[in-house]
């Protein structure tokens, strides 16, 4: 299959969907294909030795590993520009000399198929992109010497719910219905919602990937939103940008509105918890959001209970967990989703969700190798409840 010829399908997760699009999927001509693990445990994670905590989720270095720069300063990016093809280098040039602009990180980015699912895919310098990663991310001399050798990083989703083996080699595919092994270096997170694989530019130049089509831009200072607004002139006109994971606001008090469609009526919640039910006894599927692919992730049941009361909520957990108001689980209603911190490569960032039914039950599907399933409510990473507005939830991105 050449360029511009993959049959292209609805997306299974939010990748990228609103910066990069069929033009770019289309640059890579074979699917991924990768050997899944499955994991029998449907309650909370274990905890793990501080001792244990990093290299766990790291494959052993073979004797090909690279190196890579140390860990620089940390820069959180705000925002992520991308196109469907190169940007002009005075374009970049322009960005960097923005006032309030601490850094700009040059990288490639395309929608491929990673286990059979639909991911956001980042080809970077490892020595320069992980100035722009989650703490315990960056700190990982031996997953960026992993990248910068060949391998593929992993969300730790992916890694550890999705069931893809740490060290499993993947085929993936490239151009001219050509396939090469890549070997799944890491589980990391890299805290942007999108994206769920990270390679280095040369794999993503083997593969066929557009070069330099995306941007991660650091403005600590400046709202991402009049950024965004102001960049406008800049970018060509296929280009776009987005802010990178708004922050979740955890309120210290709330008056929570009672009509209007900004919480669900009474009947939606039922509605909701009824379509809950139906799908228990399903499998887990990472990406899974409907019949037609055999069973549903946390976020995936989500968006499909809450889509049959009238409700539109966005794909993955970290954009669900801002369609409403949080608050504390000791204030939790039937009706409400609970979210979790549990991604120890990515702290704070929100993992996993499930609906609460009253009780101190809820409605979740765990991980690969459960089912949808009535399970006990567990504290351990519980970071609150969402009471979901109806509004606010047609307006977040996802």
């Amino acid at each position: 299959m050449g360029r511009g010829s993959v049959a292209v399908r609805k997306p299974n997760r939010r990748v990228l969907p609103t910066i990069i699009g069929v033009s770019a999927v289309t640059t890579l001509a074979v699917n991924v294909a990768v050997v899944v693990a499955h994991q029998q445990s449907s309650g909370p994670p274990a905890p793990r030795p501080q001792a244990d905590k990093q290299a766990r989720f790291v494959a052993a270095s073979g004797s090909t590993a690279l190196g890579v720069a140390p860990l620089g300063r940390r820069l959180s990016p705000h925002v992520l520009v991308a196109a469907p093809s190169s940007l002009p280098g005075d374009t970049i040039e322009k960005i960097r000399r923005i006032k309030g602009v601490q850094g700009v990180e040059v990288v490639d980015a395309v929608q491929a198929m990673v286990a059979g699912k639909r991911v956001g895919v980042l080809g970077v310098d490892p020595s320069t992109f992980r100035n722009y990663t989650p703490k315990p991310t960056a700190q990982s001399d031996a997953l960026w010497r992993n990248v910068a050798g060949g391998d593929v990083a992993i969300s730790f989703t992916m890694g550890s719910d999705g069931g893809v083996q740490l060290g499993s080699q993947v085929p993936v595919g490239g151009q001219g219905g050509r396939q090469s092994q890549v070997r799944v270096g890491a589980y990391a997170t890299m805290g942007i919602g999108d994206v769920d694989a990270v390679i280095s530019h040369a794999t993503a130049q083997s593969l066929g990937m557009p070069t330099a089509n995306a941007l991660l831009v650091s403005v600590p200072k400046t709202k991402p939103a009049a950024f965004i607004k102001g960049l406008k002139k800049l970018l060509p006109k296929q280009a776009k940008a987005v802010e990178v994971n708004p922050q979740i606001d955890y309120p210290h008090a709330q008056k929570l509105p009672k009509s209007n469609g900004q919480v669900m009526t009474a009947q939606q919640v039922q509605t909701v918890i009824r379509a809950a039910y139906s799908r228990i006894g399903w499998p887990y599927v990472w990406g899974g959001e409907s019949e037609s692919e055999g069973g549903y992730d946390c976020s995936g049941l989500m968006q499909y209970a809450f889509a049959r009361a009238g409700v539109r909520l966005p794909r993955v957990a970290a954009d669900q967990a801002r369609t409403g108001w949080v608050l504390p689980y000791s204030k939790a209603e039937p009706g409400d989703m609970l979210i979790w911190a549990n991604d120890p490569t990515a702290p704070g960032y929100i993992s996993h969700i499930a609906l609460y039914i009253g009780g101190g039950k809820m409605i979740a599907a765990p991980r690969t190798g459960t089912l949808v399933q009535v399970q006990n409510v567990y504290t351990r990473n519980l970071k609150g409840a969402v009471r979901v507005s109806p509004q606010r939830a047609a307006r977040t991105p996802g």
